[in-house]
């Protein structure tokens, strides 16, 4: 049985990417691994990405590798290049950044492209992971996280279709929520707006199994 380690930065990561393996991709075996300091230190400390930062990293894919862990899957889009020197450190197993397959997707649609995110850093290193041709414009979700911290749902769907409707207007023909958190939202956004709407948890679970599979 395939067993594939789940890392997180956020508690609410870890609910989307398990109930779409569930659905998706039954028959894999998931270990989930949860740091939720990473995303508070990386907002309050203003130490940016820095060699301690990356230490962390290092330290959680190490000890996922050595569980017997084929395949890693990160969850929290703010950590790109620590994600990146991890896939380099394990290169004989897929390890994934969490938006890799939804930046491909959101790309092939042509057009411009609207990112929302709900976590403030996101929107200052996920862009770069984006095709340089591509039209990309961004609105931070701002107190939908705050939303979802105190469990109120409800405001936090709402605060990120009200992003989408922004974008929307902008002439965003795709919307994509950068974050695994957000994909609770993309129903509502979906029927706000008619528009196509991209989440990371299904994108990431197509693209590993073909990994996997190659």
């Amino acid at each position: 049985m395939t067993r594939i380690a789940l890392i997180h930065a956020l508690a609410h990561s870890v609910a989307p990417i398990n109930d779409e393996l569930a659905r998706a991709w039954p028959g894999a075996r998931r270990m989930n691994l949860l740091d939720d300091s990473l995303s508070v230190d990386l907002a309050q400390q203003g130490q940016g990405l820095d060699a301690a930062m990356h230490l962390r990293f290092e330290v959680l894919a190490d000890y996922a590798v050595g569980t017997g862990a084929q395949a890693i899957l990160f969850t929290c889009s703010a950590f790109g290049p620590c994600i990146e020197a991890v896939a380099r450190r394990h290169a004989g197993i897929p390890v994934l950044k969490p938006n890799e397959a939804m930046v491909q997707e959101a790309a092939a649609h042509g057009g411009p492209v609207g990112l929302i995110a709900s976590f403030a850093p996101t929107l200052s290193s996920m862009p770069a992971e984006f095709p340089a041709q591509v039209e990309l414009r961004c609105a931070l979700a701002e107190g939908a996280m705050q939303a979802l911290n105190r469990g109120d749902v409800e405001a936090h769907d709402a605060l990120v279709v009200a992003a989408a409707q922004k974008l929307a207007a902008a002439s965003c023909g795709v919307i994509a929520l950068a974050q695994f958190s957000m994909a609770r939202a993309a129903p509502a956004v979906r029927q706000a707006l008619g528009l196509p709407v991209l989440t990371t948890p299904e994108s990431a679970v197509r693209v590993l199994r073909q990994r996997l599979a190659s």
